[in-house]
């Protein structure tokens, strides 16, 4: 499964601002946006970004997958904390 299949599952299944997918052959990292992250506890946050890509974990497509999540706020602010100065 290719970055732009993951995005497009993604987008689909919830509402979110942006989405930022990297691969690595069976290997994907996922950034998700969106304000229907606000007041959901981080295990929950990952339990959405997961359900709309577990066909692909278990036919083996996505061996590993790094899941970060944010609101709108809290990406302006991680972007910002991590400029190079």
């Amino acid at each position: 499964m290719d970055a732009q299949e993951i995005t497009a599952k993604l987008r689909e299944a919830i509402d979110l601002e942006d989405v930022f997918v990297k691969t690595d052959g069976s290997h994907v990292e996922v950034i998700a946006v969106g304000a229907v992250f606000a007041d959901v506890p981080r295990v929950k946050q990952q339990q959405m970004i997961y359900a709309p890509l577990n066909a692909a974990i278990a036919d083996g497509s996505i061996h590993a997958l790094s899941i970060k999540a944010y609101t709108p706020e809290q990406w302006r602010r991680d972007k910002l904390l991590n400029q190079p100065s």
